[in-house]
């Protein structure tokens, strides 16, 4: 449909109004165009052209789409970004200091919140349909859309050194979804960055991710490693991932505008009990089933049992624990040739040099798969690391 649409003068505060009404808590609007030949783009392009997005071929796809919002959708001419605090109450980091624990990033603790948002912006979207006229799609996370530049030039924040979103209300704690529409919508006014000298998130990032101009690489982040990576992780990541399980919020936790985020009030993103402060032990046992049936609901699924027990197998490798190297020695036939080399990873961290010399002894002639075959073979000193 056009974009010439008659637009209620007060249609803009009414739809603020309804949006707050449905439980979001940012609203922003955006002209389509916001960053269409901008630097945002040219990022985009640098950051494909030097293989950091990794194994995350989707990113390589459809470029023209995210670089420019009228290439996913012809009509668009106004981007009503939204935003949801998912702030936690207590201090992110604290699972840190307590190895023998698994940690999991913030927003994997509770519902998937794709399902939540999206709910929310399809009701908006029939909302303003009804209201105003025009056509409407609706995004979070699952299309072609640069949701973060969107959010910015929407006025919902600005993108901090870390890559994220932070807002001076909310900190670094917002899920971002959009309603896109073919109404003409008088624009707010781009966030400018308030980051200034900090580098806080830069210093803070175990395996040196981030670069002081607010430049990432995805293969070096933990949560690509331990939610996007398939394969084995590369051993010099291993020690830095510490106890992170599923996902990283480090960078994110030390964002000093935090200090004004109220912790949220959303039900559905409570944390489980369960994944809270979880016992390595209890989550390297799972098998496809069990996994299925604990993270159900969860965002945490869709990364697959073997990839999650793989970095569990990490954490306890990194946990200073010898009572759980059997754990992990009772996986070292596991159908998955990843959760086998994470748990030779884990015994040759656990296990005195004599010790594990004699299971590489016992097993690594035996095992057909030449990476798995790679794993003991270099923790063993058999062939240089």
């Amino acid at each position: 449909m056009s974009g010439d649409l008659p637009v209620d003068a007060d249609l803009k505060e009414k739809i603020r109004a309804q949006a707050i009404a449905l439980g979001f808590d940012a609203v922003g609007f955006a002209p389509a165009t916001a960053f269409v030949g901008g630097p945002q783009a040219d990022d985009l392009t640098a950051y494909i052209a030097d293989d950091r997005h990794g194994e995350m071929d989707w990113m390589a796809r459809n470029t023209d789409r995210r670089q420019d919002p009228n290439g996913l959708w012809a009509d668009v001419r106004t981007v009503i970004s939204l935003g949801l605090s998912y702030a936690p109450k207590d201090d992110p980091l604290h699972l840190l200091n307590h190895p023998e624990r698994g940690n999991i990033a913030i927003y994997a603790r509770g519902r998937d919140y794709h399902d939540l948002v999206k709910s929310r912006l399809k009701r908006l979207a029939r909302w303003l349909i009804e209201e105003a006229g025009g056509d409407v799609k609706v995004f979070v996370d699952t299309a072609p859309v640069m949701e973060k530049p969107l959010a910015a030039a929407a006025g919902l924040g600005w993108q901090g050194r870390h890559t994220n979103m932070v807002s001076r209300e909310f900190g670094s704690w917002l899920f971002l979804g959009e309603v896109f529409t073919s109404l003409e919508i008088e624009p707010d006014q781009p966030h400018t960055d308030h980051c200034g000298s900090c580098r806080t998130c830069i210093q803070v990032c175990p395996t040196g991710a981030l670069s002081p101009d607010g430049k990432m690489d995805a293969r070096a982040c933990i949560s690509y490693l331990t939610i996007e990576h398939k394969g084995h992780i590369d051993r010099q990541y291993r020690k830095a991932m510490g106890n992170h399980i599923y996902g990283c919020d480090d960078c994110l936790a030390v964002c000093p505008w935090n200090k004004f985020a109220d912790a949220h009030k959303e039900p559905a993103f409570l944390p489980r009990i369960e994944l809270t402060a979880p016992q390595l032990r209890d989550f390297v046992t799972l098998d496809d089933a069990a996994f299925r049936q604990v993270f159900s609901g969860s965002p945490i699924k869709r990364t697959g049992r073997d990839r999650f027990v793989r970095n569990v197998l990490i954490a306890i490798g990194n946990s200073n624990m010898p009572e759980l190297a059997t754990k992990a020695e009772d996986l070292l036939h596991d159908p998955a040739p990843v959760v086998r080399g994470a748990a030779i990873w884990a015994l040759s961290q656990l296990k005195s040099a004599q010790e594990f010399a004699d299971l590489a002894e016992k097993h690594t002639a035996q095992e057909e798969d030449a990476d798995v075959r790679a794993e003991w073979e270099n923790v063993s000193g058999l062939t240089e690391t």
